[in-house]
């Protein structure tokens, strides 16, 4: 190696010689955290959050694209930033010098449209989480995970800029321009229908109207019939509209038998809320469960059940005998 090579590595910014370890190293945590997210979703389990904040935003509308959990997208992304930020350092020895030179470059492109992309669309998702969540419950809105992936992307675009010496800094202004105003505008179409009724379905929503879930599963006569037993004989569901596990609960009935479901709502600015039934119901409820009160909980014939229940078990425990060959399924 010539001395002046060596000189010139000795004499670059930390930040130069360490840039591309350091996406490399970020990316790698972003995509853990984007990993564990996209198990528990596809395998219904529960992320581990200090407050319910995660369950709540992780579940919401906003956490679903094109049918599959929004995380797999980020994880995907945060894959790719991984492997455009180390991919040149695999190449080693002078006779490849001048091929590892041209992937630089243009992965030093692909970093820093990729990490744009993910610094607007992250901004978006704060943005939402904030007005649509904290502001309402305050701690109990707040996803970690979320805030985590926002930081990773942040830090992404930062290191990116500073990473090296861009030679056109009026072209990279253009391109970021260009990179996210596409983002921008893919992010609002693709959030446009969220919050709006959809026709046909059963909406969930707030008492001001915001559709939080949209239910649009069909009802067999089993699902039907059950839900009419249910209310006939005053079983009743304690939720909140902005729950996720009373959504899935509601789901499994179905659109047509959600006509009869019996719920009574809790949240204080839910439509039609009950708010000191559920008072003292929870302090009963806490007695006879020995836990905490959550959403959902079922009282069936003077008996409480929390949490989601299977057709079949709300089935039993109800004395339902009409048809049982449920069609929905957790």
């Amino acid at each position: 190696m010539s001395k002046s090579l060596v000189s010139r590595r000795r004499t670059a910014p930390w930040m130069h010689r360490w840039s591309r370890p350091l996406l490399g190293g970020i990316a790698v945590l972003g995509a853990l955290n984007t990993a564990y997210i996209t198990i528990t979703k596809l395998t219904n389990g529960a992320t581990a959050c200090p407050t319910g904040g995660c369950e709540q935003v992780l579940s919401s509308a906003y956490a679903t694209v094109f049918g599959l959990p929004l995380a797999l997208f980020g994880l995907l992304a945060y894959i790719s930033m991984a492997t455009f930020a180390l991919a040149p350092l695999a190449i080693q020895g002078d006779e490849q010098k001048e091929l590892r030179s041209k992937l630089e470059n243009w992965t030093w492109l692909l970093l820093f449209v990729g990490s744009t992309a993910m610094l607007i669309f992250s901004g978006y998702l704060m943005s939402i989480m904030f007005t649509k969540f904290v502001g309402p419950y305050g701690v109990q809105g707040i996803c970690y995970y979320c805030i985590a992936s926002a930081i990773f992307a942040l830090s992404l675009f930062v290191i990116t800029l500073l990473g090296r010496t861009w030679d056109d800094v009026g072209q990279l202004f253009f391109t970021g321009t260009i990179v996210g105003m596409i983002t921008l505008v893919g992010t609002l179409a693709l959030y446009a229908p969220i919050g709006k009724p959809v026709a046909g379905a059963y909406n969930i929503a707030s008492g001001s109207g915001q559709v939080f879930f949209t239910v649009t599963d069909t009802s067999g006569e089993s699902e039907i019939q059950l839900a009419r037993h249910l209310k006939q004989t005053g079983a009743k569901m304690y939720s909140a509209y902005w729950c996720p596990h009373c959504y899935e609960q509601k789901k499994l009935f179905g659109v047509e038998a959600l006509r009869d479901f019996p719920f009574v709502e809790c949240a204080p600015d839910g439509k039609d809320n009950q708010t000191a039934v559920c008072q003292t119901v929870a302090a009963q409820a806490e007695k006879q469960l020995g836990r905490g009160f959550g959403f959902p909980t079922w009282e069936i014939n003077g008996k409480f059940y929390s949490g989601q229940q299977t057709l079949q078990e709300l089935a039993s425990a109800s004395g339902y005998q009409g048809p049982q060959n449920f069609k929905n399924r957790f």
